[in-house]
């Protein structure tokens, strides 16, 4: 079902979530438009994760609601709301390394999802086209025939991205994609994730401030389990209350 011209492709309204007391996410409220990037920061303890496991299901919050394509997703489990069509990324990549690039592409897009399955079942030429266009994409095509678990890291983060993408997800949640790149991956990673946009949604948690500039787009930032301010770099990197919360936070998390 398409969404009104206008509407959000996903909207949180005053989420609520306390786990044994500590309020993690207090009154959260968060618009993403269709095909729109969008990178979420905060100091530790801010609620990044909790945002990202109330998105998917893993936790659901004590008040509130989430809404993908104006329809609520409370209720969903992990799975249906993949089907519907949010894929997340973890900080850690999940790829089969004893299957090539090419492979664990195939994988993601066949079904069953399971190495027997992909023996057993033929891609349709669609899908086909679709893995190769990934292998672009994801600048691994030179290694499509290599395994995967011969990838530097970067190169792993690039192939689950690629996974992800495969499946046409809607709205992609990408956490962390930078930790433990070099100089180079990470500018790779950024302009993947651009390229990425306008055909999915892509929401991106990290702490690399300077991957976040690269990033160019607009910045949300939490603090203490709610929206502190919304921006570009450049506005939110000036403004006091955010500011004041890295510096109380530490001098190696100033933005």
């Amino acid at each position: 079902m398409p969404i009104s011209p206008g509407s959000p492709l996903l909207e949180l309204v005053g989420i609520r979530v306390s786990f044994d007391g500590f309020l993690a996410l207090k009154n959260l409220n968060l618009q993403l438009a269709a095909g729109e990037l969008r990178a979420v920061i905060g100091p530790n303890g801010a609620g990044k994760t909790t945002f990202l496991d109330v998105i998917t299901g893993k936790v659901r919050p004590q008040a509130g609601d989430v809404r993908f394509r104006g329809r609520s997703l409370l209720g969903h489990n992990e799975h249906r709301i993949a089907r519907l069509g949010i894929g997340r990324k973890f900080q850690s990549p999940r790829v089969f390394e004893q299957l090539s690039v090419q492979e664990n592409l195939a994988l993601a897009v066949s079904t069953p999802k399971t190495p027997m399955g992909l023996l057993r079942r033929h891609l349709t030429s669609a899908q086909r086209q679709r893995v190769h266009h990934l292998l672009e994409v994801i600048n691994l095509a030179p290694r499509a025939h290599h395994r995967a678990g011969s990838l530097s890291h970067g190169q792993k983060q690039w192939l689950e991205i690629g996974m992800l993408v495969v499946q046409d997800p809607q709205l992609l949640l990408v956490d962390e994609p930078v930790a433990g790149l070099s100089d180079a991956e990470t500018e790779r990673t950024a302009d993947l994730l651009r390229s990425l946009a306008g055909e999915h949604t892509v929401l991106v948690i990290e702490h690399d401030m300077e991957f976040i500039r690269r990033l160019q787009t607009q910045v949300t930032v939490l603090h203490q389990g709610q929206v502190l301010c919304e921006g570009s770099m450049e506005q939110v990197q000036t403004d006091p209350r955010v500011v004041e919360v890295y510096l109380g936070a530490g001098q190696e998390q100033q933005p």
